[in-house]
């Protein structure tokens, strides 16, 4: 119990430093920590990050760096999204799960270290979604529907699936293909994990998993606590040696999901 508290408290730290990626490590800390399969970790792993994740939609909610509409539609696209997440994770290995868990925290690490090294966002082409540079804000066009509505489908899929927040997926995409500030990505991403995951947690009760609700209730104030203090720390800390720890601690982390 001790053991996953502390658990919390790191990865709301890694969430604060991080902005959406560091709730990618909720699951394998409950896992290592508790034993649990992925299965029973997901709703438990999904709550402690919608809950990070809604403090840090708040926060750019306030300061206005938030792309609401564009929120909205991906959460909406990912919600019914999350139920094929749920059902392909009842029906596939919980071996089979770890690995391809695994192998994502890799390739995650992988594209961290090599941003870091590059000290540039990644390069932008093709783009399916404009900004008008004046207010900031998405132009409206049926391709940047479509995009934003992908995203969020994959994001929901993936939150069901593997108890992730999606915002590993979601950042580099729209930053990628679309002229979006980062701050207003991560903002962004952020309020979908929040509706996303509060969204799969509730299919996930919905179709009879249920929630050890004491444990879930501290296990979401460690991770408050803890993204509290990163984004205390985010500023004094340089970013590039925070990409580059985070790097090395999810591929550690994906080193031992294969082994388990």
């Amino acid at each position: 119990m001790l053991l996953a508290l502390v658990c919390g408290a790191v990865l709301g730290a890694l969430m604060g430093l991080t902005g959406a990626g560091g709730g990618i490590l909720a699951v394998p800390a409950l896992v290592a920590s508790l034993g649990w399969s992925l299965q029973q970790a997901t709703p438990v792993a999904l709550i402690a990050v919608a809950a990070g994740a809604t403090l840090g939609a708040l926060e750019g909610l306030r300061k206005g760096l938030v792309r609401y509409r564009a929120a909205l539609l991906m959460a909406a696209c990912g919600i019914p999204a999350s139920s094929l997440g749920l059902l392909l994770a009842h029906r596939l290995s919980p071996h089979l799960l770890l690995q391809a868990f695994a192998l994502i925290l890799a390739g995650v690490a992988l594209r961290q270290w090599r941003s870091a090294a590059a000290r540039t966002s990644p390069a932008q082409f093709r783009l399916a979604a404009q900004i008008d540079a004046d207010r900031g804000r998405f132009i409206w066009t049926w391709p940047t529907a479509v995009l934003l509505a992908a995203v969020g489908t994959l994001t929901g899929v993936l939150s069901g699936l593997l108890g992730v927040g999606g915002g590993f997926v979601m950042v580099p995409l729209l930053q990628r293909y679309t002229r979006a500030p980062l701050h207003a990505v991560i903002a962004t991403s952020l309020m979908v994990i929040a509706l996303v995951g509060i969204g799969t947690v509730l299919n996930a009760v919905q179709r009879g998993m249920t929630l050890p609700l004491p444990f879930t209730l501290w296990f979401v104030l460690a991770v408050a606590a803890g993204m509290a203090s990163g984004r205390l720390l985010v500023q004094r800390l340089p970013a590039v040696q925070v990409q580059r720890v985070f790097a090395v601690l999810l591929a550690g982390v994906a080193v031992l999901l294969l082994f388990k």
